[in-house]
């Protein structure tokens, strides 16, 4: 019997040898092993499961030499995460002439809650200003002879014909439009369901979802933050809604719509009536924080400038089952990028070189439920903000291939690009364009927060050469926000431990180079923000 067994341990003895990994690889695996456990639920901001995964990246940055730059000396930021949506099924009035004209619930119009009000209310005339765009490099002023002022404002979901990728989903985004519109005195938005917008989601299939959850963040006054608190989005209305509010106006509807279609100009202008809109929201509040360590910079002049090394911590916790399974582990996303991090730091320790620069490490809170962790960093950084210079961040790397090429969301807008496609160079990587601008990942992942507040910023992705394109294809459709994104999923971890090395490289360079970060002169988002070096 004893030798029967000591024979079998031999024969299995090279296999396990075999599987064993380099300690460069093996380290990336055992952050995603832990992080992507079916005991952690997904990692959910706001709950036990995504603080114990808190507690676990704070140890690992400690072990790496990070040193706490947190809130008070920790190695927390506390972000006070608010849950809010509509209280109930609204009731608006529109009269015109003197007399009401109805306007039904679900069909004409769905009520959009006000995190900071929970009993917004507003009345007044209205007025169409198209998509409700004003771009001063393009020349274009959708609120060009409009007054707007106490008004309220209808605009079109989504953005005209012409515009670049990531442009147009900076101004599709309902929240910039409204800030648009606040700046011109209006004191409510509508977004009216445009042609686009109907053929990817139509207004009747959204109506059964009408109390969603939305998800922000609370501001140090305790308020919860919204980017146009005098002038919030109140309501989606559907295409015989609009057809209402237009009629008994010089404007006609069924014109409007077919200059829209067409890509013609929108004509604008006031509509008939007076609305009165009563927006009834509840709100929850959830406790939840981002991770942040710190290597100190070496030069006594440029430590005081802070790159950012980010990477959102949370999944989206416990959800539908999918054959038989309900934990959404993350492993891809992103527990990776977490990984990636982590090691990236754990490489500055073991060079045992300070870079010239100070660098933050970032694990950041609340990405899933709307980039809520990165927006309130961006907003309460916990080193002096004028010091933040730049921002690379790491969202759901695919590394279940041999990579060949990376894509930089971004790189195009600043120094970083150049920075990355260097560093990736040394590996024998290049660097080609994002190969799906229509799914507007530049809006999408937290480095977008970084470049609201002004601050060059790229997200560095693995790229779709050799089999990249077919392997992030069958991630995204089979894996993604999927409880199979998990640890057996065919992670290729000698790319894994290539991807780390090109960021570890991006980031050096760019600490200890002379020149500071800056946005390429006359970039739209540096302009739009105030950016350093874009005007």
């Amino acid at each position: 019997m004893a030798a029967g067994l000591a024979a079998a341990l031999l024969v299995l003895l090279p296999s396990a040898r075999a599987q064993q990994l380099p300690p460069e690889q093996a380290a990336l695996k055992a952050h995603v092993q832990f992080l992507a456990a079916d005991s952690l639920h997904g990692r959910e901001a706001g709950t036990r499961d995504y603080d114990i995964a808190a507690d676990y990246v704070a140890a690992q940055m400690l072990g790496a030499g990070l040193k706490p730059a947190g809130s008070d000396g920790s190695w927390f930021q506390p972000v006070r995460l608010v849950g809010y949506r509509p209280t109930d099924k609204a009731k608006w009035s529109l009269t015109r002439a003197g007399k009401p004209v109805p306007l039904a619930y679900g069909t004409d119009f769905l009520n959009e809650p006000v995190p900071s009000a929970a009993d917004f209310a507003a009345q007044g005339a209205m007025v169409f200003a198209g998509y409700g765009i004003v771009d001063a490099a393009s020349g274009r002023d959708d609120y060009q002879g409009l007054d707007v002022r106490g008004k309220i404002v209808a605009i079109f979901a989504g953005v005209p014909k012409g515009l670049s990728t990531d442009i147009a989903a900076h101004f599709g985004n309902d929240d910039q439009k409204a800030r648009l519109a606040q700046a011109r005195g209006a004191k409510a938005v509508l977004i009216l369901e445009s042609a686009t917008r109907r053929a990817d989601y139509a207004f009747e299939g959204l109506a059964p979802y009408w109390d969603y959850e939305r998800f922000g963040w609370v501001g140090a006054d305790g308020k919860p933050n919204m980017i146009a608190p005098g002038a919030p989005v109140v309501g989606y209305v559907s295409r015989a809604g609009a057809e209402k509010l237009f009629a008994g106006s010089r404007l006609n509807w069924r014109a409007v719509m077919a200059a829209e279609e067409s890509g013609a100009t929108l004509p604008t202008g006031p509509l008939a009536g007076t609305l009165r809109v009563a927006n009834p929201t509840r709100t929850r509040m959830l406790e939840s924080r981002n991770v942040v360590g710190v290597i100190e910079g070496s030069d006594p002049v440029l430590k005081h400038q802070y790159l950012v090394l980010s990477a959102h911590l949370d999944h989206v916790g416990v959800g539908q089952a999918v054959n038989g399974d309900k934990i959404y582990n993350g492993a891809m996303d992103n527990a990776a990028g977490i990984a990636t991090i982590l090691e990236v730091a754990r490489r500055f320790q073991a060079d045992g070189v300070k870079p010239r620069r100070s660098i933050l490490f970032v694990a950041l809170t609340a990405e899933e439920k709307g980039l809520v962790g990165s927006s309130y960093f961006a907003a309460y950084p916990t080193v002096p903000r004028q010091g933040l210079v730049a921002d690379l961040n790491l969202d759901m790397p695919i590394l279940t291939y041999p990579l060949q090429d990376l894509v930089v969301l971004g790189g195009e807008r600043s120094t970083l690009g150049p920075a990355v496609a260097a560093a990736a160079a040394g590996e024998g990587l290049k660097v080609v364009p994002d190969p799906a601008p229509e799914e507007m990942f530049f809006v999408r992942s937290d480095h977008y927060s970084f470049v609201q507040a002004g601050i060059p910023s790229v997200s560095v992705d693995t790229g779709p050469g050799g089999q990249g394109a077919a392997q992030q294809r069958l991630f995204l459709d089979n894996d993604y926000h999927q409880p199979s994104d998990q640890l057996d999923l065919p992670f290729d971890w000698a790319s894994a431990a290539k991807f780390m090395r090109v960021n570890y490289a991006a980031a050096r360079a760019i600490a200890d180079a002379d020149e500071r970060p800056r946005w390429n002169k006359g970039d739209f988002f540096g302009t739009l923000f105030g950016g350093h070096g874009a005007d």
